[in-house]
């Protein structure tokens, strides 16, 4: 039974723009010059600290900057318990 892995804010961040620019992941990796293996363990939680030029590339090919990929939504910060 395959468990749900948490996501990175990273990884979250960029699968969410990425599909709201109408960009494939393969499009993505041709346009920030990174591998598509990169873009796929990226986006699917299996490098969870993707080096920061990695990081600047995608986010000037999506448009965005590092700090938007790196942002926490308040959707997807964890309820704090009192």
């Amino acid at each position: 039974m395959k468990t749900k892995k948490n996501l990175s804010p990273v990884a979250v961040n960029i699968r969410r723009i990425r599909k709201e620019k109408g960009i494939s992941q393969d499009k993505l990796s041709k346009l920030a010059d990174v591998a598509f293996h990169t873009i796929v363990k990226i986006e699917g939680g299996d490098t969870d600290n993707p080096k920061i030029d990695t990081v600047q590339k995608i986010a000037e090919s999506l448009g965005v900057s590092i700090d938007e990929l790196t942002q926490v939504s308040t959707s997807e910060s964890p309820t704090k318990v009192k």
